[in-house]
């Protein structure tokens, strides 16, 4: 039997796993390898036959400082709606780019950032990376079209409740794509 040689490809991916099953550095390493994803990835729109409808309804939510907020979905405004955590590596490495959507449109879109943690932790979590964005908790249950159970999802929402984007898992929310998306929107 002929004795396998020993590789640095081999010590690379033993020290890769061995970096993974660590508690303390498997979050980073998560985060970097959906950056690269987030680097090449970007949102899709649903085709016209493929688009599914959320009725109009007022979304009840309470911001981070505990004041409640009612927000209309498809009742007129475009609305970039996304389910997050400030565990979930796909979340943290997308986050960026929703930051810069946000800086640039925030004024025209409804932005809503929805996770179900405690309020402290996000805030420490925003306030750590730098970001202003508008983070809420659900205080009702969203219609079944909107309720998904992995997180990154994303959601981009016509005025009428169509829903353009439907995106899970990380993606580049600051491309040129959807900004043309968005553009577009916003003159219909």
């Amino acid at each position: 039997m002929k004795k396998r040689k020993f590789k640095i490809s081999d010590l690379i991916f033993v020290i890769f796993i061995a970096l993974l099953l660590i508690p303390q550095t498997r979050n980073p390493i998560q985060v970097a390898l959906n950056r690269l994803k987030v680097a090449v990835w970007s949102p899709r729109m649903q085709n016209l036959e493929d688009q599914e409808q959320v009725r109009p309804f007022q979304y009840a939510l309470r911001d981070l400082n505990g004041v409640p907020k009612i927000i209309p979905i498809g009742q007129g405004r475009l609305t970039f709606l996304s389910y997050w955590a400030t565990w979930c590596a796909p979340c943290i490495a997308e986050l960026p780019g929703i930051q810069r959507l946000y800086t640039d449109y925030g004024d025209k879109v409804n932005f809503v950032l929805l996770s179900q943690e405690d309020t402290e932790v996000v805030q420490r979590f925003l306030i750590k990376k730098g970001y202003d964005l508008p983070v809420y908790s659900p205080q009702m249950q969203a219609p079944e079209i909107l309720q998904e159970s992995s997180i990154p999802t994303n959601y981009i929402i016509d005025a009428q409740g169509n829903i353009i984007i439907k995106e899970t898992g990380a993606a580049d929310w600051n491309s040129e794509k959807v900004r043309d998306i968005l553009d577009g929107l916003l003159l219909e």
